[in-house]
């Protein structure tokens, strides 16, 4: 059974700094490109970063380039998404997700997905 669970969410003042972790089982890590996704209440999921599966590239929305940064360690098939100088309209559930061979933009392509975990950042 697949599972991505995400944890390090929590309440942060603007300007603050937090690290998202995204820890995967039941899949072959190691093959699957993995992105982040944040959906804020009344609006779509959309794309925040991806990397993919042997770190080569990396992806941002422009909204969040030079503030977020995306990692995996394949030898504890975890991804990490540092969040620094946040701003209020970060604000959201942040979804980690998993697809084999190539990563996208596109929530469309993703086949599994976590739970999420909330971020709130506060003015």
């Amino acid at each position: 059974q697949v599972q991505l669970v995400e944890s390090g969410g929590g309440l942060v003042q603007a300007g603050g700094s937090l690290r998202l972790s995204c820890a995967a089982s039941g899949l072959p890590f190691s093959k699957h490109a993995v992105g982040w996704f944040r959906q804020a209440p009344g609006k779509e999921r959309e794309f925040v970063a991806a990397v993919t599966s042997s770190s080569i590239t990396t992806d941002y929305r422009d909204s969040v380039k030079g503030r977020f940064t995306i990692s995996r360690d394949n030898g504890k098939n975890t991804v990490f998404l540092q969040m620094n100088s946040l701003k209020p309209e970060d604000t959201a559930v942040y979804y980690c997700a998993a697809n084999l061979g190539y990563y996208s933009t596109s929530v469309a392509v993703y086949d599994y997905w976590g739970q999420g975990t909330q971020v709130t950042v506060s003015s």
